[in-house]
């Protein structure tokens, strides 16, 4: 199973300790990483290797200022992949990108 690398003293960090505001960021990036996906999913089927890209940059970026590992390093690949107009990373990371995605429905 894909590991979320999930490093929660960093994003608690970052709320200068409010878990009330941590549990606020989580469930925006809850929603925010669902939105990507899909964007990444639709613009693969599509053929459309920007917008691949730009969608990851944004998963990147939000899981990166919360510590979740496991989603900025397969968004990365993905990012780079679509920046450089391949589909065949984004569509091989898909799976794995989805199941970390899965659960974040578990963090808290």
């Amino acid at each position: 199973m894909a590991d979320l690398q999930w490093n929660r003293d960093f994003a608690l960090e970052q709320t200068s300790d409010d878990e009330e505001v941590l549990a606020e960021l989580l469930e925006i990036f809850r929603e925010s990483a669902v939105a990507d996906l899909q964007k990444i999913k639709n613009a693969s089927e599509t053929g459309d290797a920007k917008s691949v890209g730009e969608a990851a940059h944004s998963m990147k970026g939000a899981s990166a200022s919360l510590g979740i590992e496991g989603i900025r390093a397969v968004a990365y690949e993905i990012e780079k992949a679509g920046k450089n107009g391949s589909l065949a990373v984004a569509r091989a990371q898909l799976p794995l990108l989805e199941a970390l995605v899965s659960q974040l429905d578990t963090m808290k």
